[in-house]
C-alpha cells in the first residue's frame, strides 16, 4: 500500500511516499480503507519536533530521540471497513467510517488498523469523506476544552485563533451552546469567520482585545499568541482560560493560579473519547457542525501541504485525498 513516511525530523522535505505492507486486522480490530485524512498542526509540529518550551525532550522520549520510531504521520481520517477481526460486533464491512488516532498516528497510508474500542465512528451520510476526515481533530479539541469550561448558553467567549481548525470549530461548538462568541483573526479572515457563526470579530492586527476594556466569560486561545499572563485583564473575576498551547512553563503555574485567584485555567491535552466523535458526528448529522476545509491535495503533494500549514495562514482545515471521492 502507499504511504507518508518520514525517517528523520524536519522541514516538510523530510516526508516522502513510499510502498509498505498492507495491515491485517487482528480479532478485536477492523480495517479501514482511507479515503481522506488531513495535514493539522499537530502533525507538523511532530514532524519538525517544533512543540512549546519544555516539550522537545519529553516528546523525543515518546516518539524517538534522535529519529522518529512511529514513521506514518496522520491523526485523523475517513474512509470504508474493508474488513474486520472475528470479535467484532460494533462495525461491518463496507461501513463508512471517521476515526481519529490522535498521537498514535498512522493515518497517512491507505489502510490502517484500529480497535473497535478506539476513537472510530460511523461517517455523517451528509458529509462527505473530506469534510469527515476533517471533524476529529479541531472538533475534539473545541468540545473537550469548552466542556472542561462547562460553558453555558448567554456566555460570552472569545476565540484567539478563530480561523484555524481548532478556532473555527470552536466558534461553530460554542455557537452551538449558545454563547456569544468574539472571534479574533487576521484581515482577511473576518467575514469567513463571522459566517461560521461569530457574533463579533476582531481584527489582531488593528486592535489588541487585551486593551479595549471588554471582558469575557471565557478566553480560548487556540493558537498560543495570547497567553494568561497578557489575557487576564479580559477575563471576568469568575472566568475561564483555556489554554490549549501552552508551555511547560505556563502549566507548572496552574495550580498557583487557581489557589490565588478565582479565574481558571484549562491546559493540557485534549482527550481523545469515542464519545466525543459521536457527538461531533450528531451535530453534523444535523446540520450544526461542518468542518471547515481551505484546500485539498492528493496524497503525493502532501509536503506541500505540510509547507502551507507551517506559514500559518490556513482558514480551518487542509485535507488530503487518497482517491477521488464524492
Amino acid at each position: 500500500m502507499r504511504a507518508i513516511e518520514y525517517n528523520q525530523y524536519g522541514p516538510p522535505s523530510v516526508l516522502h511516499l513510499t510502498e509498505a505492507p498492507k495491515p491485517f486486522p487482528r480479532d478485536n480490530e477492523i480495517l479501514i480503507k482511507i479515503r481522506a485524512t488531513t495535514v493539522t498542526a499537530g502533525d507538523c509540529r511532530l514532524r519538525a519536533l517544533n512543540v512549546p518550551f519544555g516539550f522537545r525532550t519529553l516528546l523525543r522520549l515518546f516518539l524517538g530521540f534522535s529519529r522518529p520510531r512511529r514513521r506514518v504521520l496522520g491523526m485523523e481520517l475517513a474512509g470504508d471497513i474493508e474488513s474486520v477481526g472475528k470479535a467484532v460486533s460494533k462495525f461491518k464491512p463496507g461501513d463508512s467510517v471517521f476515526a481519529y488516532s490522535g498521537i498514535g498516528m498512522g493515518c497517512y497510508a491507505e489502510y490502517k488498523c484500529m480497535s473497535e474500542d478506539e476513537a472510530v465512528v460511523l461517517k455523517p451520510p451528509n458529509l462527505s469523506y473530506q469534510e469527515a476526515a476533517a471533524l476529529s481533530y479541531g472538533g475534539t479539541t473545541a468540545l473537550n476544552f469548552l466542556n472542561r469550561a462547562q460553558i453555558k448558553s448567554g456566555e460570552t467567549i472569545l476565540i484567539n485563533g478563530a480561523s484555524g481548525a481548532v478556532g473555527s470549530a470552536a466558534v461553530e461548538i460554542a455557537k452551538h451552546f449558545g454563547a456569544e462568541v468574539t472571534g479574533v483573526c487576521s484581515t482577511v479572515n473576518l467575514a469567513w469567520v463571522q459566517s461560521l457563526g461569530a457574533d463579533h470579530v476582531i481584527d489582531y492586527t488593528k486592535e489588541d482585545f487585551t486593551g479595549n476594556g471588554k471582558k469575557y466569560d471565557i478566553i480560548f486561545d487556540a493558537v498560543g499568541s495570547a497567553p494568561y499572563s497578557r489575557s487576564k485583564t479580559s477575563l471576568e473575576e469568575n472566568g475561564r482560560f483555556l489554554m490549549v498551547n501552552g508551555g511547560l512553563l505556563e502549566m507548572l503555574l496552574i495550580p498557583w493560579i487557581t489557589l490565588t485567584s478565582r479565574r481558571k485555567i484549562i491546559g493540557g491535552a485534549a482527550a481523545n473519547k469515542v464519545d466525543d466523535l459521536r457527538y461531533l458526528a450528531k451535530l453534523a448529522k444535523a446540520g450544526e457542525f461542518k468542518p471547515a476545509i481551505d484546500r485539498c491535495y492528493p496524497l503525493e503533494d502532501i509536503a506541500e501541504a505540510h509547507a502551507y500549514v507551517d506559514t500559518g495562514r490556513k482558514k480551518g482545515n487542509i485535507v488530503v485525498t487518497l482517491e477521488k471521492v464524492l
